[in-house]
């Protein structure tokens, strides 16, 4: 996996500033929580990590070099919040799932890989022929996660996945992603907003309010000692938190 670094990224719409000057790093194998309210920008940053969304200036590196966003094989994959939207709901999962595959394989070798990587986020291979609306928002969540894992990326980019699914779901969800993580090695930017969520599955945390990170490092030495005013915030509307 591979270190993802944003150098004073802005980004603009109009007059409007959505990220002003954000410098952050996402340790190469690890998880960054990026959390903040809605409109806080962390999602605009997320769309400019890989090419959805415009870089007015700075720049965003892999690895010390910038971030490919043209060709076949896209370094970075994003995995969106809606994955009933995300998803073709006219193609099986099997081929949403295949597409993402890079180019080179076999048919045989490419439904091998189809099947495994089912398997890999604890779904049944025989539902591969299956289409999205068949399936519930948990598992539809879950091949968003295959797909994404399909192209072989060095960083997930994983935009609220959890907030769109009942309470009940997230927190397989959020176990499936620690899983991940940790066999794969995987580098996560994992945005959120909920600090309790990201508190479960970061090794590291930014907060980002009004475009700007007010404050990051080490998940724990955040969240237990926070420095600034609106993370205290956020952290006193996470249920039953003591720790402020």
């Amino acid at each position: 996996m591979s270190e993802l670094r944003f150098d004073n990224v802005t980004v603009r719409y109009g007059s409007t500033t959505a990220v002003d000057d954000v410098s952050l790093t996402v340790p190469s194998g690890q998880v960054l929580g990026l959390v903040g309210e809605s409109g806080s920008g962390k999602s605009t940053l997320a769309r400019a990590a890989v090419g959805l969304a415009p870089v007015d200036s700075g720049t965003i590196l892999l690895d010390g070099k910038p971030v490919p966003t043209r060709g076949r094989r896209r370094p970075l994959q994003m995995v969106f919040q809606d994955p009933y939207s995300s998803l073709d709901p006219r193609m099986s999962i099997g081929e949403s799932v295949a597409e993402a595959i890079p180019p080179g394989s076999s048919r045989a070798e490419r439904r091998a890989e189809v099947e495994r990587l089912l398997e890999l986020v604890h779904l049944d291979p025989d539902r591969v022929a299956m289409r999205p609306a068949g399936l519930s928002g948990g598992q539809r969540q879950r091949v968003a996660l295959a797909r994404a894992l399909a192209g072989k990326p060095e960083v997930i980019v994983a935009d609220e996945i959890t907030s769109a699914l009942d309470v009940s779901i997230q927190g397989a969800v959020l176990n499936l992603v620690r899983e991940l993580q940790r066999e794969l090695g995987l580098t996560i930017l994992f945005i959120s907003h909920n600090l309790a969520v990201v508190r479960y599955v970061a090794s590291h945390v930014a907060v980002m309010h009004h475009g700007r990170i007010v404050e990051q490092g080490p998940t724990g030495q955040v969240l237990s000692e926070p420095d600034h005013d609106y993370t205290r915030t956020l952290l006193a509307a996470i249920p039953g938190n003591r720790s402020i």
